[in-house]
């Protein structure tokens, strides 16, 4: 069996976690839901495009979605798609699972002295669903799309996490499955740690700059276990 990568990096004194694709298998849902919204602008464009732009920020993503589809929306129209997408997306999100070991790892960061928070480009109203899914022994820190300006490949929102945490962005590992994800973590300075649970495959998680990609968050609960940060 192959050493886990994570025996490569400093430990961290704090761990941030996306959310979709990460912690809940949700991603298959927010496409659902962001090409519905689309499609009720005109804008109609390959389910695939809209995958690898999942986890960025969604004003963002829907002018991306428009200059794809040959034409250009101003920020209020952006806006209008991207609440309309997360109200498509808290319809349909009704019974989320969560993602094997998250659940587990996050249990067990609860009961230790090392800090966590979920760093997700998700309006507040759109997070609520799927961390109860998680069934956590208490509320976790959360930073969401309305504590920042600039969500994801932003640093804006890893940045307010850290200091949610009282932790420097430079001693965190960012864990997450998307370009955006990583993107994020290398311009905050934050360790990014990428997991190939949603639609980021390996090498495209490396290009984006994570600095170690596991296949899930079992390998990440079982190297904070052998470093004894985690009972």
């Amino acid at each position: 069996m192959s050493p886990n990568p994570l025996r490569r990096l400093p430990a961290p004194s704090a761990i941030l976690f996306d959310l979709d694709g990460t912690l809940v298998d949700t991603v298959h849902l927010r496409i659902a839901g962001w090409e519905e919204a689309l499609g009720s602008h005109g804008i109609d464009v390959d389910p695939a495009l809209i995958a690898d732009h999942i986890g960025a920020d969604g004003r963002w993503l829907a002018r991306e979605m428009g200059r794809a589809a040959g034409r250009e929306m101003d920020w209020a129209e952006s806006d209008e798609i991207d609440r309309l997408s997360g109200s498509l997306f808290d319809e349909l999100n009704i019974s989320p699972e969560p993602l094997p070991g998250a659940r587990e790892v996050l249990t067990a960061l609860e009961g230790s002295s090392l800090p966590f928070a979920i760093a997700t480009a998700s309006q507040p109203g759109q997070v609520a669903v799927s961390v109860a899914a998680l069934q956590l022994p208490g509320p976790p820190q959360i930073s969401d799309a309305s504590h920042v300006e600039h969500a994801k490949p932003e640093p804006d929102l890893l940045l307010a996490a850290a200091a949610q945490l009282g932790v420097a962005p430079q001693s965190c590992w960012y864990v997450g499955d998307s370009t955006w994800d990583m993107m994020s973590a290398v311009r905050a300075g934050v360790t990014g740690v990428g997991v190939t649970t949603g639609v980021a495959n390996a090498g495209d998680l490396s290009a984006a700059g994570a600095s170690v990609v596991i296949d899930g968050l079992p390998a990440l609960q079982a190297d904070l276990r052998d470093r004894g940060l985690l009972g």
